[in-house]
């Protein structure tokens, strides 16, 4: 099923796309991770399209100078090339030069200016109840009648939701008031003009939220962003890929001395082609495949 997805995908695209590689320095990064910046790799260049690298280090609590560096190694480890981004000018340190230049605390005014729009327009409410909190409480729980304002210390802001959607009314501000994932990920994706995202089958809510908040908004460039939900990697115990825990991680296999053929192979089994060991041999192979008729495997 995916690789008829994914070929229909990418075969609907044109040579103005453009994509990103977005991880999060919370972590060394792992198989799931190098997956996903292949398939999103493969349909730019499938398409003579941009590719940007953009790392959402809002969470400074979690975020290391080790982590950011993973990035740039594994990138470089696995063999793929992006157009835009930290990392391009060579005779800089990729991590200083994403410090200086390309960290979301730099854009931290285009977020809270979001904020401010769905503020204005009244869809915003102050939450002073942790998610688990908010879950155990039995009752109808208006909090927008409690005594608390959105000017309020230590209070997270929640958008009030479409039921439909069955979202609930999720975070856009953190009690800490940093800006949540759901706002910079989208106002990132307005900013750097992105008009195609592959990304994980656990980011389907944040996909739906992210769109709810453009509607919202009326930000009809993201109405118009084409997103595709790729099956997710788990490990020997079922659990789903984290970079919290260490699962797969790419650092540890460039210390083994493994290449990057691991990775290759995964996205090839993922798209039903023959095995490969390289960026360009997949490439090579993807394109000598009917992009009208995919692959008939799961």
């Amino acid at each position: 099923m995916f690789p008829q997805l994914f070929f229909n995908f990418s075969n609907a695209i044109g040579a103005e796309c453009r994509l990103r590689f977005a991880p999060t320095p919370s972590g060394f990064l792992h198989l799931g991770n190098a997956v996903n910046f292949t398939l999103n790799w493969l349909v730019a260049r499938l398409n003579g399209g941009k590719i940007l690298l953009r790392i959402d280090d809002l969470d400074a609590a979690r975020k290391r100078p080790e982590y950011v560096a993973d990035i740039f190694e594994s990138l470089a480890w696995l063999g793929l090339d992006w157009d835009e981004g930290p990392g391009l000018l060579g005779n800089i340190d990729p991590v200083l030069e994403f410090e200086n230049r390309w960290s979301q605390h730099l854009r931290l005014p285009l977020y809270k200016g979001v904020l401010e729009q769905l503020r204005d327009r009244k869809l915003l409410f102050p939450c002073s109840k942790s998610r688990l909190e908010r879950a155990l409480n039995d009752e109808i729980l208006p909090e927008h009648n409690l005594p608390l304002t959105l000017d309020d210390l230590h209070v997270a802001w929640r958008i009030v939701s479409d039921e439909e959607l069955d979202l609930g009314d999720f975070v856009v501000r953190r009690r800490d008031g940093i800006p949540a994932y759901q706002i910079a990920s989208f106002a990132d994706d307005v900013f750097f003009r992105i008009t195609h995202v592959v990304r994980g089958g656990d980011l389907a809510s944040s996909t739906t939220a992210q769109r709810y908040i453009a509607r919202c908004l009326n930000e009809t460039s993201f109405l118009h962003v084409q997103f595709l939900h790729h099956p997710l990697f788990y490990d020997s115990l079922g659990a789903k890929l984290s970079k919290s825990a260490g699962s797969y991680s790419l650092h540890a296999m460039r210390k083994n001395g493994e290449g990057p053929g691991v990775v290759m192979a995964k996205v090839a089994q993922l798209l039903g082609l023959s095995p490969v060991e390289t960026p360009t041999a997949l490439l090579a192979t993807a394109k000598s495949t009917d992009l009208n008729t995919a692959p008939n495997t799961e």
